[in-house]
């Protein structure tokens, strides 16, 4: 279980995160929705450590993030992230890409690692690139191969940073049909996106942040579909129109 309690987050005078309180349990989907500034991938950058909380707690599993005396590297081994933009080695191929985080991270044997990353290519449905170069590759493969990566580590956790905006429109459907299958598998994640339609499918809440606060959230077909605050609905009749 992922567990954010009271979280506050600024960067200099600017409060981004303004007491965020909010649970994913092992199993669900949380789609993060808002406008661009209102701290939906700060809150990512906050559970995965990458960025330092001014007040509040987040817990992954019995882990407290935050504490002097986490171990910052292990907690990340149970946290896969993608970002907005791909960040592949162009000097390896796909399979290699892949096959790198588990051997030097976890410390897998290559032949061992090299079939992690066989199957994880596979599954995202790259398994006829293993020997291209990720520069050889479309936007939408790239953005799997990313997935892949993360997927090799063994993540309990998956954690999308709004994984389709830097794609042309023809190649955002192959990336979200990646994250289904994610949730088919019975894959915890938190996707922060503007993939409204998407979020109401996949979704077992969907949080509607609006300047460093959760407007709402609760089930997709109330948040998505009947909103009670007029911050959502405003938001939605922009996006949706």
């Amino acid at each position: 279980m992922i567990k954010v309690q009271n979280v506050r987050k600024s960067f200099g005078d600017l409060e981004v995160l303004k007491g965020i309180d909010l649970e994913v349990q092992k199993g669900e989907v949380l789609s993060v929705i808002g406008g661009s500034g209102s701290g939906k991938s700060t809150l990512l950058y906050c559970i995965n450590a990458i960025e330092k909380i001014q007040g509040g707690k987040i817990f992954v599993d019995d882990i407290d993030v935050h504490a002097k005396a986490t171990n910052k590297d292990k907690l990340r081994q149970k946290l896969g992230m993608v970002f907005q933009q791909w960040n592949s080695f162009p000097h390896m191929t796909v399979l290699e890409n892949v096959a790198l985080g588990p051997q030097v991270v976890k410390k897998i044997v290559k032949e061992e690692a090299i079939e992690i990353a066989r199957k994880e290519l596979e599954h995202v449905g790259l398994g006829d690139k293993f020997d291209v170069y990720p520069t050889k590759m479309s936007g939408g493969q790239q953005q799997r191969l990313a997935i892949a990566r993360a997927l090799a580590m063994k993540p309990d956790y998956m954690l999308f940073d709004e994984v389709t905006s830097a794609l042309d429109p023809e190649l955002v459907g192959e990336v979200l049909d990646t994250l289904r299958l994610l949730r088919e598998d019975g894959m915890t994640m938190i996707c922060v996106t503007h993939e409204i339609a998407f979020a109401r499918e996949v979704s077992d809440q969907v949080a509607f942040f609006n300047q460093g606060v959760i407007d709402e959230i609760g089930r997709p077909e109330q948040v998505i579909s009947n909103p009670q605050k007029e911050t959502t609905q405003s938001f939605l009749s922009k996006v949706l129109s």
